[in-house]
């Protein structure tokens, strides 16, 4: 965590799965979330397993709201009809940042090309990044290490924070 945090970093987990909000099977994924956040040094609630779809916004805008710093999803980012999760996303972020959904896909194609079917979106929403992740363990994993190189500085960023300046007495190399 950042020194110059005026305040803990404030993150939400949100498993989106509708056989595990009624109790069919355990969560696996949304545990395994807040344990990395919490090893990054995040204050986490959740995982809140909601069925997707429309609960899935719900929580979202409910989490947006609170001003948590960061949302992080599991679940519901494939291909069968009742995944929802990015649509659902989509409806509550104000501008997407592609390219952590890109990293997040690229480093689980490394491992398995089946990664690639994920449709999970990133993106600020307010104040808050908000990002879809896999809803298998493995994704849950591969997000994390992305996340890890990552998450502090963009938190930093929607805080206000900007890229540290060069020191004084540092020379400039000439092209």
């Amino acid at each position: 965590m950042s020194s110059g945090a005026a305040r803990p970093y404030r993150a939400l987990v949100v498993t989106a799965s509708t056989r595990a909000a009624a109790g069919v099977y355990p969560d696996r994924g949304g545990p395994l979330l807040a344990a990395g956040l919490e090893e990054l040094g995040f204050a986490v609630d959740g995982p809140r397993v909601v069925p997707d779809g429309d609960p899935v916004e719900q929580a979202l805008r409910e989490a947006v709201a609170a001003a948590y710093d960061v949302v992080l999803t599991t679940g519901g980012t494939g291909l069968t009809p009742t995944d929802r999760t990015p649509e659902a996303t989509r409806r509550v972020l104000d501008h997407e940042v592609p390219g952590i959904a890109e990293a997040i896909r690229a480093e689980g194609m490394a491992k398995v090309p089946t990664a690639a079917l994920s449709r999970g979106l990133a993106g600020v929403a307010g104040r808050t990044l908000v990002v879809n992740l896999p809803g298998s363990t493995g994704g849950v994993r591969d997000g994390l290490a992305v996340l890890g190189r990552l998450l502090v500085h963009a938190v930093d960023q929607l805080r206000g924070g900007d890229h540290p300046a060069p020191a004084q007495d540092s020379p400039r190399t000439p092209r």
